[in-house]
C-alpha cells in the first residue's frame, strides 16, 4: 500500500474516519472528505502526514468537481489506488406521511452522491486501474418500520454497485459493496434526535397513529447500540476490498448483519415481517 492514493468520503467522524486513519497509517496517501474546518484540523491532528483532509460535499456538485480537481492535480500522472463511496445521512419517518422533499435529499446525498462522486473520480481510477468501494449497510439488504427512506437509498446503491461493477470489469476496476450492522458511530445519536425533529413535524393524524411505532424503533436502535462494533472493524474490511489480491465483491459486517441478511433469505415474507416488527418493537395494535 506504501504511497498508493485513496479518497474517502464522510471522513469527518465514523467508519469514514476510521478508514481514512487505518489506510494512512498502512502508508497510503489519503485525500479524506470532510465537510468543516474543525473536522479537517482534527483529522490533521490525529492522523500521520500522508493524510490530507480535502473539502468534499457529495451533495454539492460543484464542491465533487474542485475536490477531484485538486486530487488530480497533486497526484499528477499517478492516478488513484481505491476510492471510498462512505458518506452518507440518516432519515426517517412513516411513509404515509413522509415529507417528499426529505425524501428526495437522502437519496440525493445517500444514491445520486456517490455515483457523481464515482464518476468525478473515475478517470483517476483508470490510471492506477484502483477499486472503488460503496458503504452502504445492511438495510440496504433488509428494510424495517420507519427507517424506509435510508434503507431504499441504500438498497439502490447496491443495486448501482452491482451494475457498475460488472460495466467496470472489462478495464480490471473492481468494485466492492460492504454491508454493515450495527456500529459505533453517531448515527446512534443522530437517530435519537431526529426522533425528535420527525415528530415536531408530524401532523396530528400522523403523530397519533405512528409517534408510537417511531419511539419504538428509535429505542430497539439504542439496544443494538450496546453490541455496536467499533468502526475499524469496518475499515479493516474496506483496506481488504481496496488491498487484497481477491478482494470479495460483498463484505457483511457484524454478527446482526450476517443473522439479517440469512433470514431475509431464508424465512418468507409474511414470516421475516413477524420477525422484523418483534425486532424493531413494533407495537401489535395501534391507533385508527
Amino acid at each position: 500500500m506504501a504511497g498508493a492514493a485513496f479518497v474517502v468520503t464522510g471522513a469527518s467522524t465514523g467508519i469514514g474516519r476510521a478508514t481514512a486513519l487505518r489506510l494512512a497509517r498502512a502508508g497510503g496517501r489519503v485525500f479524506a472528505g470532510v465537510r468543516k474546518q474543525a473536522d479537517a484540523e482534527s483529522l490533521r491532528a490525529e492522523g500521520p502526514a500522508s493524510l490530507e483532509p480535502i473539502f468534499l460535499d457529495v451533495g454539492n456538485a460543484a464542491s465533487i468537481e474542485a475536490a477531484a480537481k485538486h486530487v488530480a492535480d497533486a497526484l499528477g500522472d499517478e492516478g488513484l489506488a481505491g476510492l471510498v463511496n462512505n458518506a452518507g445521512i440518516n432519515m426517517g419517518g412513516p411513509l404515509e406521511f413522509v415529507d417528499l422533499d426529505d425524501l428526495r435529499e437522502v437519496f440525493e446525498v445517500n444514491t445520486v452522491g456517490p455515483i457523481a462522486v464515482t464518476q468525478a473520480f473515475l478517470p483517476l481510477l483508470r490510471t492506477a486501474r484502483g477499486r472503488i468501494v460503496f458503504v452502504t449497510s445492511i438495510g440496504g439488504k433488509v428494510s424495517g418500520p420507519i427507517i424506509g427512506p435510508y434503507t431504499a437509498s441504500k438498497h439502490a446503491l447496491e443495486a448501482l454497485g452491482d451494475a457498475l461493477r460488472v460495466e467496470l470489469a472489462p478495464w480490471g476496476l473492481h468494485v466492492a459493496i460492504v454491508e454493515p450492522g450495527a456500529i459505533a458511530t453517531e448515527i446512534f445519536d443522530k437517530a435519537r434526535a431526529r426522533r425528535s425533529e420527525m415528530i415536531v413535524k408530524m401532523s396530528e393524524e400522523a403523530r397519533r397513529r405512528y409517534e408510537g411505532m417511531a419511539n419504538a424503533v428509535v429505542d430497539a436502535f439504542s439496544k443494538m447500540e450496546k453490541q455496536a462494533l467499533p468502526p475499524d472493524k469496518v475499515a479493516l474490511e474496506i483496506e481488504h476490498a481496496l488491498t487484497a489480491a481477491r478482494p470479495k465483491t460483498r463484505y457483511l459486517v457484524g454478527m446482526d448483519a450476517k443473522a439479517q441478511a440469512a433470514l431475509g433469505w431464508l424465512l418468507p415474507d409474511r414470516l421475516f415481517d413477524f420477525v422484523r416488527a418483534r425486532m424493531f418493537g413494533v407495537p401489535r395494535e395501534l391507533p385508527e
